[in-house]
């Protein structure tokens, strides 16, 4: 069946997300856009998705936990998995290797911890967009070893992007995806180094008025979590 996904998407909780980016908003304008598939991925954390997937799957919408990871290259790595449950103890394992900086609200905002309905907990106040003790050599297996999914963000973005960073796709690395952005250049995805690369598109939306309408659909044989990710193992999109 064909779904439409955004699988890159910041609530509050980012410290680059808006806070008008809560759980049930963001939830909320996914469905209005038309999209069948989401995704939460805040940086180097998963503890809004509980919220996130109660909200969205009122809504009728395939919801996966996700993670932005930020690794120790600073390279970003979008992480997914089928429920909150299983990305928590990717996101302790990640947030345990966070460095000690203290979020400072004035320069990088706030960083609100949500509940169901939007209920706010309270504010993290370790900074969450630092880079992780964790290589990007490292990703891959280490999201799968938690049950997850992983593939580089952006990376036809000039910062924070595997390819920015690294020069060069590296297929030693075991990513079979990459995400391109928005406004990647029509010919970017022709470069030599990226053949055979599974390549999927997110909004990294941080405002709610940052989520496009439905556009880019993937293929899945069940309309669950587990087969969307199913689905983008087998490249089907």
């Amino acid at each position: 069946m064909k779904l439409f996904y955004d699988l890159h998407l910041h609530s509050c909780l980012s410290p680059c997300g808006d806070e008008e980016m809560t759980p049930a908003n963001l939830a909320g304008m996914c469905a209005l856009a038309g999209l069948n598939v989401v995704a939460l991925t805040d940086h180097n954390t998963s503890d809004n998705c509980p919220a996130f997937c109660q909200a969205a799957q009122k809504l009728g919408l395939i919801a996966l936990a996700g993670m932005e990871l930020c690794t120790r290259e600073e390279i970003h790595v979008i992480c997914l998995f089928p429920t909150p449950q299983a990305a928590q103890p990717f996101s302790r394992y990640v947030q345990d290797r966070l460095p000690p900086i203290p979020n400072n609200p004035e320069i990088f905002g706030r960083q609100i911890h949500m509940g169901p309905e939007d209920r706010v907990l309270g504010e993290e106040t370790k900074l969450l967009a630092a880079a992780a003790d964790i290589g990007i050599d490292e990703a891959c297996t280490l999201a799968a070893r938690f049950g997850g999914l992983a593939y580089p963000a952006h990376i036809d973005r000039d910062s924070f992007s595997l390819l920015s960073v690294l020069g060069i796709w590296d297929p030693n690395l075991g990513f079979s995806l990459a995400e391109l952005s928005r406004n990647a250049p029509p010919h970017f995805s022709q470069q030599p180094d990226l053949a055979g690369v599974g390549l999927l598109t997110g909004s990294d939306a941080h405002y709610l008025h940052q989520i496009p309408d439905a556009r880019f659909a993937l293929e899945a044989d069940q309309s669950t979590p587990q087969g969307v990710l199913d689905a983008l193992r087998r490249r089907s999109f």
